[in-house]
C-alpha cells in the first residue's frame, strides 16, 4: 500500500506543472501569433521579458531571504520559555504588515525610504514574514512536550533538542508558511513598479497607461505563472522534506 502510494502523491504536482507549461506554451503561441505593434514588440521582445523577470526575480528572492534569516530564528526565540510573554506584542507588529493594504504600504514606505528597490524590499518584507513567523511559532509549539522531555532525559541540551527533535517535527508546518510567504512576494513584487522598484509590474502599467491589451494580459499571466511554479517548488520541498512516518 505505501509503495503505491507515494507515487500517487506526486500527481497532483505534476498535473500542476504540466498546467503552468501548457498556459506559458498558449501564451507564447498567442504573442506569436498576433499582430503587434511597434511598441508591444518592443515591451515583449525576450530581451526585455528577461530583464523584467530578473528584476523581478532579485526583488523577491532578496525580500524572501531577509524574511528567512529574520522570522525563523524569531519564531524559535519566541516559543522559548523566557520570551513567550513577547508574542503578543510582535505577533502585532507582523500582522500590522498584512493588515495594511499592499499598495498603501510600499507608497508609504516609498515616501520615508525614497522611490526604488530599497523602499519595495522593506515593503515585501513587511508584507510577507507573518506566514513564517507564525508557522514558525505554531510548528515549534504543536511538538509533544513529551518527546522534549525525553530528549532532555537522555542528557541532550536543549540546543540538541531543538535541531535534532522539535525542528525536524516542526518542518511541515514552517514549509507551509515559507510556500505561502513567496508565493505572496511574488504577486505583491508587481506592485513595486509604482515606486520604480522594477519588475513584471511595469508590463501591467504599461498596458493599462498606454491602452494596451496584450500586454497588460501577457504582464497578468507571466506574474501568475511565476507565482504557481514558485508555488509548485514549495510543494515539492515540502513532499521531499516531509519527515518519514508524518
Amino acid at each position: 500500500m505505501r509503495a503505491d502510494a507515494a507515487p500517487l502523491s506526486w500527481r497532483p504536482l505534476l498535473l500542476q506543472l504540466a498546467g503552468i507549461v501548457v498556459v506559458g506554451v498558449l501564451l507564447a503561441l498567442w504573442l506569436a501569433a498576433a499582430e503587434l505593434t511597434d511598441t508591444e514588440r518592443t515591451t515583449l521582445s525576450p530581451s526585455s521579458l528577461l530583464d523584467y523577470t530578473r528584476e523581478h526575480l532579485a526583488l523577491t528572492g532578496l525580500a524572501a531571504l531577509i524574511v528567512l534569516l529574520t522570522a525563523i530564528p524569531l519564531g524559535i526565540l519566541l516559543t522559548r520559555r523566557g520570551l513567550r510573554r513577547f508574542n503578543g506584542p510582535i505577533l502585532a507588529v507582523a500582522n500590522f504588515g498584512q493588515a495594511a493594504p499592499a499598495i498603501g504600504l510600499i507608497v508609504l514606505l516609498a515616501a520615508w525610504l525614497g522611490f526604488g528597490f530599497r523602499a519595495a524590499v522593506v515593503a515585501l518584507v513587511l508584507y510577507a514574514i507573518l506566514p513564517v513567523l507564525r508557522n514558525t511559532m505554531i510548528g515549534l509549539n504543536q511538538v509533544d512536550t513529551r518527546l522534549v522531555e525525553a530528549g532532555r532525559g537522555m542528557g541532550m541540551s536543549a540546543l540538541a533538542v531543538l535541531v535534532r527533535v522539535e525542528l525536524p517535527l516542526a518542518v511541515p508546518i514552517m514549509l507551509a508558511g515559507i510556500r505561502t510567504a513567496l508565493v505572496l512576494l511574488v504577486g505583491t513584487a508587481a506592485l513595486a513598479t509604482f515606486i520604480n522598484g522594477g519588475g513584471l509590474g511595469i508590463l501591467i502599467t504599461t498596458g493599462v497607461n498606454l491602452n494596451l491589451p496584450r500586454v497588460l494580459v501577457a504582464g497578468s499571466v507571466i506574474v501568475a505563472l511565476l507565482a504557481l511554479f514558485v508555488d509548485w517548488l514549495g510543494r515539492v520541498v515540502e513532499h521531499v522534506a516531509r519527515p518519514k512516518g508524518l
